[in-house]
């Protein structure tokens, strides 16, 4: 059990360099396999779900170590394709590596991915557009076999623009033989990265960050290095604490536009932004009000996993901020734990609508997922008091030394990772 403390009251100052993404380098780690090559990954952000992505990396036989904030990987010795269940169960995105196996040895074997925190995350999509490309999938037991005599290229349309699907799609097709189109593609930046390292990694592909992406070719390289972009959640998160507390911070080393939606939010609740090529400064009194609706949809729309980090930060803004979430239906399970805190949040099926409060008060919560947790943690910047937050490691899949970014910026907050401590 890990326990968070965050004294609030403090306002932020300073500069922090944003880590790199933990929703692209997971595929990329992923996509390594697809030809038998040497990659070193730059700007790898350490957190629970890279270790995880190594672990299966390593138990498929290939070598996965890392240097500082580089990770490198030798698959040219993979030689299983089965992933067992206590290793898909570490990292919740494993199923993408489903994929990559198949391109590569064009048979695997994984158990069958569950739901999570958030609600079912279900795989349709995945198998049947892999089953269009030729892929022979039986489902048994739990588990997912899958075996194909060739791959071939199709045109791929999915019901829903699935950043995970689309992502699949393109791993496996760079395996297959022709061309692959897929329609109602994913557009979101971490696709872009992905596509830049396929094709350094030898793919013939276009169109990503449109709706329709072609794949038509793969020359497999012997060596491959790639930079992984910076995590526009993390710049979200950096953004809604300051927020919450106050302050004036600047990320560096990022893509405004690729987290447009949320600054602009934070802009109309009453902050200060100024958006340079690869910077972005937020200064807030701390004194906000409601902006207009906020409705999570796929990209270019405002993130589902920013959605509770604004929610944290519109806790005391003047006025009514309504929220509409269309991506996961549960994804207001931290509600309850911000309203501990004094926060006045009520929630009718999708939409959960947000009274300002005057002021909020440190209580004890518990992270119930990844995002809900970093949520907690923002709106305790901006409560008085103590607040401990009581973890079983979700936040630490997303952010890198969150504990240490947020001290440099001057808050008063501490994290132990193994306190034994019974849950309130």
């Amino acid at each position: 059990m890990g326990v968070w403390k965050v004294s609030g009251g403090r306002k932020l100052y300073g500069d922090i360099r944003i880590q790199g993404s933990k929703n692209a380098v997971l595929p990329i780690m992923a996509a390594a396999i697809i030809a038998g090559c040497e990659t070193e990954l730059l700007n790898c952000p350490q957190l629970s779900d890279v270790e995880a992505a190594m672990a299966i990396l390593r138990h498929l036989g290939c070598k996965a170590e890392r240097d500082g904030d580089t990770v490198s990987i030798d698959s040219r010795g993979m030689n299983r394709t089965d992933i067992p269940h206590d290793l898909m169960r570490e990292m919740r995105s494993s199923v993408i590596f489903l994929g990559a196996i198949l391109a590569r040895a064009h048979k695997a074997e994984l158990s069958y991915p569950g739901g999570c925190e958030l609600g079912a995350r279900p795989i349709d999509l995945h198998l049947e557009a892999l089953r269009t490309l030729g892929a022979d999938i039986s489902e048994q037991g739990g588990s997912l076999n899958c075996r194909d005599t060739g791959l071939k290229g199709a045109r791929i349309n999915l019901a829903f623009p699935s950043v995970g699907a689309t992502e699949n799609v393109m791993l496996a097709a760079c395996g297959a033989a022709g061309e692959t189109v897929i329609t109602n593609a994913a557009k979101e930046p971490e696709i872009i990265d992905l596509a830049e390292f396929l094709r350094k990694l030898g793919a013939s592909i276009s169109g990503e960050g449109t709706s329709t992406i072609t794949i038509s070719g793969f020359t497999p390289k012997e060596a491959v290095g790639h930079r992984v972009m910076t995590d526009r959640i993390v710049s979200a998160t950096a953004l809604c604490c300051t927020a919450a507390a106050g302050g004036s911070v600047t990320l560096k080393g990022v893509v405004p536009a690729y987290f447009e939606t949320v600054t602009a939010a934070l802009e109309a609740m009453g902050c200060e932004i100024e958006r340079k090529t690869n910077s972005v400064k937020i200064t807030s009194e701390g004194k906000l009000h409601a902006p207009r609706p906020i409705v999570t949809r796929p990209y270019p729309g405002f993130p589902t996993d920013a959605q509770p980090l604004l929610m944290a930060a519109s806790l005391k803004a003047a006025g009514t901020t309504v929220f509409t979430e269309n991506i996961f239906e549960n994804r207001y399970r931290h509600v309850a734990e911000l309203t501990r805190l004094g926060a006045d949040i009520s929630v009718v099926g999708r939409v959960a609508v947000v009274t300002g409060v005057n002021e909020l008060f440190g209580a004890p919560v518990t992270a119930t997922d990844l995002r809900g947790g970093a949520a907690l943690i923002t709106a305790a910047l901006g409560a008085k008091g103590l607040t401990t937050v009581y973890d079983t490691g979700h936040i630490v899949r997303g952010y890198d030394d969150f504990d240490k970014t947020l001290l440099n910026l001057g808050a008063d907050i501490s994290f132990d990772p193994e306190t034994l401590a019974s849950v309130v």
